[in-house]
């Protein structure tokens, strides 16, 4: 297990340098000079526009702008500094992501918690009333839009019923929270549901199932040990990819909901052409989404135990 570990963190390291290039040349090719745009319609002196881009290293060939910024980065923790307000990116960071990662996080569980115990009661009732009542919720999940269905929350749960805030004011506060991290978690929950009665459904036919009911097992053990166990491993692999998709898809319900996180500082970065906090944004999406990966992968002889790494 340690070897697989090591090997998979060291083919981590071309992913990680191959995509932040990637998306350090998109970025940076995007029309528009951030410096021109400190001054608005006025305008500025050629000389001190030519002092800012000295200054913020925009005068350099791209490829020696990515060297630094990795060196920086991987060195000092340092994702350089804005150009409109001239604070470090990292501070920038250190204030979005939390508030997306309580989103993403009441999310992430809404959509494991209720679409595996949908997705379960489904494939153990496969062809009956109740199976193809989850499947046609399940499909108009999926077809509505985000800010659809988002805008229709709002109206009927806080402007109707009053149940629940129509805007996030404070971001600790999960009671807010938990309309926007339902509406995040929607199209991802219709998935898992889907997912899990699928699986669930083919593996009730099994041969090692029948076998197990034969030996006169306890149904919660046939259910819970050996069914579960092998439904689970196409669930845990759309979860995992799943993770980073969740923070990276908030843009539109952080700005429905007024939510002050990754969604809203990615949007501003694109509008201002701050392409600093943009990379180091994307480049923290990069590495959640690879972490996520190699637990994925972990997860498997946790769930098989058949499943063995050299």
């Amino acid at each position: 297990m340690g070897r697989y570990v090591a090997r998979r963190l060291l083919q981590m390291i071309p992913v990680f340098i191959g995509t932040t290039l990637l998306i350090f040349l998109m970025v940076y090719a995007l029309p528009g000079d951030p410096v021109r745009g400190l001054f608005g319609d006025k305008g500025g002196s050629p000389a001190v526009i030519a002092s800012l881009r000295h200054q913020y290293g925009l005068d350099q060939p791209i490829l020696v702008q990515y060297y630094h910024y990795m060196k920086d980065m991987i060195l000092h923790f340092d994702f350089g500094t804005q150009i409109a307000s001239g604070r470090p990116v990292t501070d920038v960071l250190s204030e979005a992501f939390p508030v997306t990662l309580r989103l993403g996080g009441l999310a992430f569980a809404i959509e494991l918690v209720l679409g595996l115990i949908l997705g379960v009661w489904a494939g153990m009732r496969a062809g009956r009333f109740a199976d193809n009542a989850i499947l046609l919720v399940s499909l108009l999940l999926i077809s509505v839009p985000v800010f659809v269905l988002g805008f229709i929350l709002k109206v009927v749960f806080a402007f109707q019923l009053n149940w629940l805030p129509p805007n996030v004011n404070d971001s600790t506060n999960f009671n807010e929270l938990l309309m926007p991290a339902f509406v995040l978690a929607t199209a991802s929950l219709a998935y898992v549901t889907r997912l899990t009665r699928t699986s669930v459904a083919e593996n009730l036919r099994a041969d090692y199932i029948r076998t197990a009911v034969a030996k006169g097992l306890p149904r919660r053990r046939v259910v819970g040990v050996h069914l579960m166990r092998n439904s689970l491993i196409p669930v845990i692999t759309y979860l995992g990819t799943d993770i980073g998709a969740l923070m990276g898809g908030a843009v539109v319900t952080e700005g429905l909901f007024n939510i002050q996180g990754i969604g809203g500082t990615i949007y501003q970065s694109i509008v201002r052409r701050e392409g600093t906090t943009l990379v180091g944004l994307v480049t923290i999406l990069v590495l959640v989404y690879l972490l996520a990966s190699l637990l994925v992968d972990l997860l498997y002889a946790v769930l098989d135990p058949r499943i063995r790494y050299a």
